[in-house]
């Protein structure tokens, strides 16, 4: 890509970002609460005042509040701008992967679910049926569109059938898991929303890059959980339930950007010709 096309494109995928990380705060407070995503428009949740469209520029809006509501003069969560930024970095990143195509587009969907979900599951500890569903259905449509460009009709039923085989795949696996896990330690080791995402993550990695992702999710999941309650020394949070959501997030966007250059060297180093 010219460098002149460059800047001006990340910095437009940048502001796109952060503009889609305004309105995954939307959801992430208003989901769970069993609220409109859409109406009413964006409101300080302690006056209840309508905010200004000036004030609700994403990063810069909170910037230039001071972090405090222009009416009631309440702290406003800096997690709002910090959500703002991170989407439009990842935006940008997806970008300068996958540049100009559908798997762009698609992409930054699947990572604004992703994102959403993983902050959701640790406010709630919960993974909604309304967000892992959506985006199961738009991971099996991303790649019927995928098939239908590469190869026509065929290549649409194709992708369709290898989309839903690898959400199947993805939900039974980690329904074992659980099933397995609660006989060992004799409670519930996982939520059911956990092999719901991961239906979801098959339908959009496929099965390879699912395997990789829940792979690498376990082990950040044990290798944080255990830092932190080491760090903590509170020895009785050891059996405490956590999110596992935001490790299967970290799971898939590392097989996204990273699966095919680690797959390779996996199987170099094990597998040489």
């Amino acid at each position: 890509m010219d460098q002149w096309i460059f800047v001006p494109a990340s910095l437009i995928v940048f502001v796109l970002g952060a503009s889609i990380g305004s309105f995954v705060n939307v959801v992430v407070y208003r989901l769970p609460a069993g609220l409109s995503i859409l109406y009413p428009p964006s409101r300080c949740p302690h006056c209840l005042n309508r905010l200004k469209a000036y004030d609700n520029v994403p990063v810069l809006g909170w910037l230039w509040l001071k972090g405090r509501c222009r009416y009631c003069k309440n702290p406003i969560s800096p997690r709002y701008p910090i959500v703002e930024a991170a989407t439009g970095l990842i935006f940008v990143l997806v970008f300068l992967i996958f540049k100009f195509s559908l798997l762009t587009i698609g992409y930054w969907l699947f990572c604004s679910w992703l994102l959403a979900l993983s902050i959701i599951d640790i406010d709630t500890m919960t993974l909604p049926n309304q967000l892992t569903k959506s985006g199961l259905v738009l991971g099996i449509l991303f790649q019927m569109v995928l098939g239908f460009i590469l190869n026509s009709w065929s290549g649409l039923v194709n992708q369709m059938v290898i989309a839903i085989a690898a959400a199947v795949f993805g939900l039974w696996l980690f329904d074992i898991i659980a099933r397995v896990g609660t006989i060992v330690f004799r409670k519930d080791a996982m939520g059911a929303g956990d092999a719901k995402l991961a239906a979801m993550m098959g339908a959009w990695l496929g099965w390879k890059y699912l395997l990789l992702a829940s792979f690498i999710a376990c082990i950040a999941g044990v290798f944080v959980e255990s830092s932190t309650t080491v760090l903590a020394q509170k020895k009785s949070k050891r059996n405490q339930p956590f999110p596992f959501g935001p490790y299967l997030a970290l799971g898939s966007a590392i097989a996204l950007f990273c699966g095919e250059a680690i797959l390779s060297s996996y199987f170099r180093f094990f597998f040489p010709e």
